[in-house]
Order: structure tokens, then sequence, then C-alpha cells
């Protein structure tokens, strides 16, 4: 992935060695790599329909079809951003105030999770007491514990030790940056020694792939039962600093090559059946034979495309699908820019427009889009759940993050500073 760097200053003249100086020259600001932003802005729309109660346009998105979908283009993508954010302040500040600022992104990372659950469970909770209705949507949460017993899950809640499902990726990236001062200062002594670390954190969560057993290291996710958090960021962070890696230029960039293209969309193919139920059973309708062969390798594979602790069959998947993705963008994203004045091209450069926008603010889109989801699932249980009713509800979902986006930019470009 690469990057436009400053223009070097100017060279310096013998001959006018006793003229004043020229002011220097300013940096110019770095390009961002469209790849980065509109595949972390599909990640987000994709998010928003899979987190919509009872969505029929859930039945549609990369879940569905094999083993890895859109949480793994999420913290991929956030690991190549975090490469661009704080790479550069590592590099140029030192180790210290590197890690200063990886900690001041975690203190945002840790109140908006904050932030949304005390949003979210009182939305849930005004909604039961004032609107009447048979459903519970504090217990279609499992937030029961939480309002019996505010006190203890309080005290849970900002220690991490009570994590709700609806509310488990931001906990587990806020981990994932927290281990980034470790991976930093492994560097000087080799990039070997950054990989080894990264994959060994990953086998304590996965300790089946040396023979040590299914149950790995783990966070405890509520205090009464014995479940986890969904997602276990000593196995997420392996994808995490693969992106990392990329963007930093710790891995080099893949070869172009049809071979490659031929044997990542074939196992894309062909894992698809092992990998979701609903391709699966379209299997098991065409040919219930085959079917009966696919089932015992489903159970066998359980772990290895296990998403809490990001199975390697996940990993493999995303890769592969990333790979593709790369290739089908073009160098530098040239072939995501539109060219022409067909109408087609018109209506793809805005497309683009609003997806990259949509992927360069994600972490206030995502927060917004999890609080989104709710409402736009308390106003689907209203209605009859036709085809164009749920439709028109992800659409105006869509557009709303959309706004988020331009909302969130209008305010970091913080135009009160501008002179008139």
């Amino acid at each position: 992935m690469s990057s436009v760097a400053p223009f070097p200053g100017p060279q310096k003249d013998p001959s006018a060695a006793n003229r004043a100086a020229p002011p220097p020259q300013a940096a110019q600001p770095r390009v961002r790599d469209p790849r980065l932003d509109f595949y972390r802005g599909i990640a987000m729309f994709i998010i928003l329909v899979a987190h919509v109660p009872g969505n029929r346009w859930a039945s549609w998105i990369p879940a569905r079809f094999g083993f890895s979908d859109a949480t793994e283009i999420f913290v991929f993508c956030s690991g190549m951003a975090s490469a661009i954010a704080f790479g550069g302040s590592y590099a140029k500040q030192g180790w210290f105030l590197g890690t200063a600022r990886v900690l001041f992104r975690c203190w945002q990372v840790f109140w908006a999770h904050i932030g949304l659950f005390v949003f979210i469970a009182v939305s849930m909770a005004a909604i039961d007491l004032y609107g009447g209705f048979e459903k519970s949507y504090v217990n279609s949460l499992n937030l029961g514990h939480f309002f019996k017993d505010p006190m203890t899950q309080l005290v849970g809640l900002f220690t991490l030790t009570y994590v709700p499902n609806y509310f488990d990726i931001l906990p587990m990236y806020l981990v994932v940056l927290l281990l980034m001062p470790l991976m930093m200062g492994l560097e000087k002594a080799g990039l070997w020694t950054v990989a080894a670390a990264s994959v060994l954190i990953w086998l304590t969560a996965n300790p089946y792939i040396i023979g040590l057993g299914p149950d790995g290291i783990s966070f405890m996710a509520e205090p009464w039962s014995e479940r986890e958090w969904f997602f276990n960021p000593l196995g997420w962070q392996l994808l995490f600093f693969t992106g990392f890696a990329f963007m930093k230029g710790w891995l080099p960039a893949p070869p172009v090559s049809k071979a490659l293209v031929i044997l990542a969309a074939a196992f894309l193919i062909l894992s698809a059946p092992f990998g979701s139920w609903k391709v699966f059973l379209w299997v098991e309708a065409a040919n219930k034979d085959l079917a009966s062969l696919i089932r015992p390798t489903w159970e066998i594979t359980a772990e290895w495309r296990e998403k809490t602790d990001f199975g390697l069959l996940r990993y493999a998947h995303f890769l592969s699908l990333a790979y593709l993705g790369w290739v089908a963008a073009g160098t530098g994203g040239k072939r995501l820019i539109a060219t022409g004045h067909s109408l087609a091209a018109r209506i793809w450069a805005v497309l683009l427009k609003l997806i990259t926008k949509v992927g360069q603010q994600s972490l206030a889109v995502f927060v917004f889009s999890m609080a989104l989801a709710r409402f736009i699932g308390f106003a689907l249980d209203q209605t009859d759940r036709a085809v164009m009713t749920t439709a028109f509800a992800n659409l105006v979902g869509f557009f709303l993050i959309i706004v988020c986006a331009y909302t969130a930019a209008w305010f970091k470009s913080q135009p009160w500073r501008a002179k008139r």
C-alpha cells in the first residue's frame, strides 16, 4: 500500500550562501489509500445489516457464504489504518510518545464502548417502560441481569468483566490496540520476533493447533456463567497485525498472479458448504449423498472455523477474499476510481465517494450503527416485515450512517477555527 511522500526541500545554492534562507516547505498531506477506506466502508454497511434483529437482508451477507464475514474486514482494515495513524508516531516521536498516542486512542474506544452500552440500555428500558409492548427489548439483549443488579454490573462494565454479547467488538479492539506497544517494542529485535509473538499469542487462544486441547486462554464475559467474550482479542490480534504489517511494510504486497487468483477463488467456492449452514442446506437439497459426506467434516473442523478465538480456516478464508479484493481494485485502487462521463461512471463516482466517507469515519459510524440497528429492529417489529418494508428500513439505515459519517467528518474538520 503506497502513499505519497513529501516533496524534498530546496537544494542548497553555494553561490547564494549569504542570502536569507527561504521558509521551509510545508509537508505534503498524506494521500489515503482508497482501497482501505472503500472496503472498510463496505464492512460498515454489512455490519448494520447484520445487527438489525430479524433482518431479511442478513441472509445474504458474506457470513452466510463462508468462514469469514464483515468482522474480519473491520479488524484487518483497522490494523492497516493503525499502521498509518500510529506507525508514523512511533517512527518520528519514539516508543513512549507513540505509546501515549495509542493509549489516548484506547481511552476514546473505551468511552465509546461505555457510551454505546448506556445509550442502548437506557433506550431499550424506556421502550419497555413506556411502550406497552408484550416483547421485552431489555431481555432481547440479555440485559436483565444488569437491571436486577446494576451496582455489580456497572463495576463489571467499567472493568470489562461484564461484556454483553451485543457489545463485544469494541472491548476486543481495545485490548488489541493495547498490544501495539509490545509489537512496536519487539520490532527492534527483528520482524521475525514480531511475527513469532503474534503467532504465539494466537496459539494461547487456539492451543488445539499444537495438540494442547481445545481450551485456550479467554476473557470471562459475566460473573454468573462461564460465557467468555464473543471475540477473543488474543486470537483476533493475528488478523489485526497482519493488516498492520502489510501497511507498515513489514510484509510485502502479494504478487498479482493468475494462479493465485484461481486458487483463492477455488478455496472460497469449495469451502462455502463447510463454512455456512445456508450453503450446506442448498447442497443437501441438491444431493443428500454429498451432504452426508460434508456433515462429518463440518463437525471435525468446528475448532478450525471457530469465530470466538479466530480459527485458522477463518484466517485462510479472509486472506483469500482480501487477495481477490486487492487484485480487483488494481494498483493503488485505480479500478475503484470512476473514469468517463457516462451515467454509470457518474453513479459509481457518487457511490464510491459515499462508501469511502463511511470508511474514513468507521468508529463513529460503527457506534452509531449499533444503536441505529436496535431502533430499526424496533420499527420493523411494528410492521409485517414485508420485503419492501424491510428494504426501505435498510436503505433508511444506509442513508443515516452516511449522514453520520459526513457529520463526524465536519466536526473533525473544526470549521469554527477556519479564518473568514
